[in-house]
């Protein structure tokens, strides 16, 4: 019977979107996460009749055909790419982006990898990296006798050192920003990687561009609304116990059809 097979697929598809909501909820308090959504499709019709056949032999045609679907499928899982909401840290190397673009990173392996996460820190050379240790894209170097850390809206990081009256410049923070955020592959560690969907990286000073502008000793919170999950978590699972009990229905009239045969 069909229909065992068409609440198969719905129940597939219920589970995955489960995957989905769990994973927001989980991130919640992941700097710079962007919440993902999944989207489905209709699967393939059995068309049994078509719209507009002939009806008789005078040439009429039906309005309306008689097509019987099969399901569901899981075919994208979109990310929102809103802004997070913006909160002060205690920390002079944390940095929020307030508007579009993605900090350049440079992965172990030399790749280049982009991210929302502003929770820098510095390595043992001094260099400004992430959390994971990978190097923030142009490398800036804070020299160990530096007694205080400035970086401007526009990415410009200047440290105050002993017996200077000036602050000095070591280099600037760049932003990235793409044509489609949202064909972005997740790569992990709040890392996103360049793909064809996203279309090539355009690099600029923060404030120019388009891109927006760095906030010192602020990060971005995940764009996720735990009330908000937790309904879709709800509907999904009514969803998928409607889907079951289409299953045990299908079952059920199953064996009454054998039953008739037999007796």
């Amino acid at each position: 019977m069909l229909a065992l097979y068409t609440a198969a697929s719905g129940m597939a598809a219920m589970e995955k979107n489960v995957e989905v909501i769990s994973n927001n909820i989980a991130n919640t308090k992941t700097t710079g996460y962007k919440r993902q959504s999944a989207q489905f499709q209709d699967l393939l019709y059995e068309i049994n009749t078509r719209a507009g056949s002939s009806s008789s032999g005078s040439g009429t045609m039906l309005p309306a055909g008689i097509e019987i679907g099969t399901g569901v499928r899981l075919v994208s899982t979109v990310r929102t790419m809103s802004q997070g909401s913006i909160t002060a840290s205690d920390r002079n190397l944390d940095i929020a982006i307030s508007g579009n673009g993605y900090f350049r990173i440079q992965r172990s392996d030399g790749t280049i990898g982009y991210t929302r996460d502003g929770s820098f820190t510095t390595d043992a050379q001094g260099q400004l990296v992430t959390s994971k240790g990978y190097v923030v894209d142009p490398g800036i170097t804070i020299p160990p006798t530096a007694m205080s850390i400035s970086i401007s809206a526009a990415g410009l990081v200047q440290v105050k050192l002993p017996a200077q009256a000036t602050p000095q410049d070591v280099g600037k923070i760049q932003l990235t920003h793409f044509a489609n955020e949202t064909g972005l592959e997740a790569t992990g560690d709040n890392l996103f990687a360049q793909t064809a969907a996203s279309g090539d990286p355009v690099t600029a000073d923060p404030g120019t561009d388009g891109l927006g502008e760095l906030q010192q000793g602020y990060l971005e919170e995940a764009n996720v609304n735990a009330v908000s999950e937790i309904s879709s978590l709800i509907t999904a699972q009514r969803s998928y116990e409607m889907n079951s009990r289409v299953v045990t229905a299908a079952d059920q009239m199953q064996q009454t059809t054998t039953q008739m045969f037999k007796g």
